[in-house]
């Protein structure tokens, strides 16, 4: 009995320990500084960190309401404002660097922006969640147009090889030359292209699984038994350095986690009884060697959640639905750069990038 009684003593410090060593963070309120030209931004839908710290963004200038452009009316009907080119770059300080995106020729811009990733080589990759955006495209750093994956139209159904289905999000295994595609809005699966020729190499459904028929789902059901399919959308996926994949089952309330080959390794859930969008928006993992916390957005509750990546378990929560810094609406987006600070992207009504460095 003593020896039970040390063993729970020891459990409950540890997973003391482990709370009180995970990250705080509190919001640079002054990033970034004031955009240039008058303009303003619409849903900020995506948010990445690149090799040398900057931070890019893609919003969707279509959402701007009357009142936000009337600086572009004929004669114009207010001072502010006019909506700024889709994907902005920023140095750490807030800077904007530099900015481009729009529809051009040779490729299917978005209808819908959705979703940024920049790989070491400086590319940017894009995609859009309107039920017409079936394509990824890759730019250059100056936004030159380099490539495009699929092509606008219905999907083609989570077991489609030529075909997206409103994908969401993408990244890229570098070493091994593959991009995985969180597919999505319309298509439930993982699919993995390869990057440099666009060739389709496999695909998964919730529990490595193959996707079964994409028939409407009955809604989330906290009290139920789990899903065995993805929701709509799949909406994040992540890579660990230990070769694990991170996907975000966003309505489902939870995180599952496979190998590349899509082997399923086990599930975490994250504020299960949470209905409406979900709990489960996007993650990324703490830059310590061996990546120890996932930090949530949870777009649903308007917060940041902080897991223990081994065993799932919630160490620590901060925001909340508001507009002052360090509160959120509709949080849609999380990235960290190589010193820990996060950076959060807002769709809805939320229209902004915040900053976030470690206390």
């Amino acid at each position: 009995m003593r020896r039970l009684t040390a063993l729970v003593a020891l459990v409950l410090l540890s997973a003391a320990a482990a709370a009180q060593d995970a990250p705080r963070f509190q919001p640079e309120p002054f990033w970034p500084k004031p955009l240039p030209e008058n303009w303003i931004l619409g849903q900020v839908s995506g948010i990445a960190v690149d090799k040398d710290d900057h931070i890019w963004i893609i919003h969707r200038p279509l959402t701007l309401v009357d009142d936000e452009k009337g600086a572009t009316q004929n004669p114009p009907a207010t001072k502010c404002c006019k909506a700024a080119p889709p994907v902005l770059e920023f140095d750490a300080d807030g800077n904007l660097f530099r900015s481009w995106g729009g529809p051009g020729e040779g490729y299917d811009w978005p209808k819908s922006e959705h979703g940024i990733f920049v790989d070491q080589a400086g590319n940017v990759w894009l995609a859009g969640n309107d039920k017409q955006d079936a394509q990824i495209l890759k730019f250059s750093a100056d936004g030159k147009f380099l490539s495009q994956i699929g092509k606008p139209g219905a999907p083609g159904g989570s077991n489609s090889q030529t075909q997206l289905g409103s994908p969401a999000h993408m990244i890229l295994d570098e070493a091994a030359g593959e991009l995985y595609v969180a597919d999505g809005y319309q298509n439930r699966r993982i699919i993995v292209f390869d990057a440099k020729t666009g060739a389709y190499k496999r695909h998964w459904g919730a529990y490595g699984k193959q996707p079964g028929p994409d028939d409407k789902l009955p809604p989330y059901n906290p009290a139920g038994p789990l899903s065995q399919s993805f929701g709509n959308p799949v909406h994040c996926v992540r890579l660990s350095n230990d070769g694990l994949v991170y996907v975000c089952d966003r309505v489902n309330d939870r995180i599952q986690v496979f190998r590349k080959d899509g082997t399923f390794v086990k599930e975490l859930r994250v504020e299960p009884g949470t209905l409406a969008n979900g709990s489960v928006w996007d993650l990324v993992l703490s830059n310590d060697p061996q990546q120890r916390f996932i930090f949530i957005a949870d777009g649903a509750n308007g917060q940041i959640h902080t897991l223990a990546r081994e065993d799932g378990k919630l160490l620590t929560q901060w925001g909340r639905h508001g507009r002052q810094p360090g509160q959120f609406k509709w949080v849609h987006n999380i990235a960290i750069d190589a010193k820990g600070n996060l950076y959060t992207a807002e769709v809805g009504f939320g229209r902004r990038a915040q900053k976030f460095r470690p206390m």
